[in-house]
């Protein structure tokens, strides 16, 4: 079982750290699903996830208080924005292809904004 969550793991830190280039991918459940899966398989990965210079600050911040620091915040939901106005705007035709963006980047945006906001980034 040990390599099924090493890979599970790995796959979920793959897909969080796209998910921090690609707005419609969610980043902090990968990177968690990430951690509770080295924390399985290798307590080196886990140290090596947590020690991380980027996401280690992260995860153990969103861990302990369900927080997200207010840049990564107005950088996830300008990027979501942009990138869904840029769709319903100049790529999609029919109507409820643009519709179905703009419900989705509405949904992602209260996810977001459920959070709890930390003001200072650490």
């Amino acid at each position: 079982m040990k390599y099924v969550f090493m890979l599970i793991g790995s796959v979920s830190l793959v897909l969080g750290v796209a998910g921090i280039f690609l707005p419609l991918l969610p980043t902090t459940p990968f990177l968690l699903l990430a951690a509770a899966m080295f924390f399985r398989s290798s307590p080196r990965a886990y140290r090596w996830l947590l020690g991380h210079r980027y996401l280690g600050p992260y995860i153990r911040s969103f861990r302990e208080d369900h927080s997200i620091p207010l840049r990564a915040k107005i950088v996830a939901l300008s990027l979501l924005w942009l990138t869904s106005l840029h769709c319903v705007v100049l790529i999609f035709d029919s109507w409820w292809l643009r519709a179905a963006m703009l419900a989705v980047a509405l949904g992602v945006s209260c996810y977001i904004l459920s959070f709890k906001t930390r003001r200072n980034a650490d």
